[in-house]
Parts: structure tokens; C-alpha cells; sequence
């Protein structure tokens, strides 16, 4: 049986559950967020396998880290999972579009499904869904906001300070 911890840590975006399946990052996920689990499945507190994760987001945030370089767990459907593995290759500082992400994974008809993948990712910030704009480059619907989209996208492309 899997062992499943948790822990919060601050951000700029506001607090962050980090959650852990067998030491791999599982969720971040943030306060109010769309599609957050049941806070029970998030197991006991426990801070001891979060020391890379924290220190990753720090640095992030402290605009001196553009990628993350941390094991996952991610866990959905088979075309959940592609589509968030397709998240990571967005650059940091770049958007794509729904229909640009299906396409990219060979589905070019799915640009809803897509959206809805996108909206149930467990893994806010280092898997990016925060980069996915609508077709007309709009903001579109963000689980965390769409305030926290438009604040870690104008952070990305520089038009805000450093978060931390």
C-alpha cells in the first residue's frame, strides 16, 4: 500500500500542500484550488521527503530557477498522464494553447479534453498548467485563479519582480 504524506509551506501565490506518494511529489496544490482532493487523502503531516521540493519553489519563485528537476508521481488516465507529461516541455516564459497541446500530443481534435486534463493537474507550478492560454492567447480557466495565471505568467516573462 502506498504511504501517502503531506506538509504546507508559503508562497507568493499563498500556501501550498505538497503532498507525496512513496516520496515521489504527487500534488502542489493551492488554497481554494478547483479539483482539490479530500485534505484526508493527503495522509499525515510529514516534512522530511519535501526538502527538494521546497527548495526548488524557492527558487522559483526567487527568479533564479526556470526549470524543475524533481521525480513525480503523476497519477490519472492514460490521457490525463500525457497530457501533463506535455505540460513540462513548455519553456518557461512561453504559452501554448489548448489546440497547440493537442495537437502537440497527436490529438488535434481534442482541444476540450485538453482543457479538462489541464484543469485537473495535481502538480500546480512544476508541472505548468499555468502556461496554457486560450486559442486567442486570453486567459482561460486556471484550478488555482486566474489572478495566481496572471501572476506567475507576468513573472515568468519578466514583467513582474521576483516573487520571493
Amino acid at each position: 500500500m502506498p504511504t501517502t504524506v503531506h506538509t504546507m509551506m508559503e508562497s507568493p501565490v499563498g500556501e501550498l500542500t505538497l503532498v507525496a506518494r512513496d516520496g515521489l511529489l504527487a500534488g502542489v496544490y493551492m488554497t481554494r484550488q478547483r479539483h482539490l482532493p479530500p485534505p484526508e487523502t493527503f495522509g499525515e503531516r510529514d516534512e522530511r521527503p519535501f526538502g527538494p521540493v521546497i527548495t526548488q519553489l524557492e527558487e522559483y519563485f526567487a527568479g533564479s530557477r526556470t526549470e524543475f528537476d524533481l521525480p513525480l508521481a503523476l497519477r490519472g488516465t492514460p490521457f490525463q498522464e500525457t497530457v501533463w507529461r506535455a505540460l513540462t516541455t513548455i519553456p518557461y516564459g512561453e504559452t501554448t494553447s489548448y489546440g497547440e497541446l493537442a495537437e502537440q500530443i497527436g490529438r488535434p481534435t481534442a482541444s476540450r479534453a485538453v482543457g479538462l486534463a489541464n484543469g485537473k493537474n495535481p502538480i500546480s507550478i512544476i508541472v505548468p498548467c499555468h502556461r496554457v492560454v486560450g486559442s486567442s492567447g486570453n486567459l482561460t480557466g486556471y484550478g488555482g485563479g486566474l489572478d495566481r495565471k496572471r501572476q506567475l505568467l507576468d513573472f515568468e516573462n519578466g514583467h513582474a519582480p521576483a516573487l520571493f
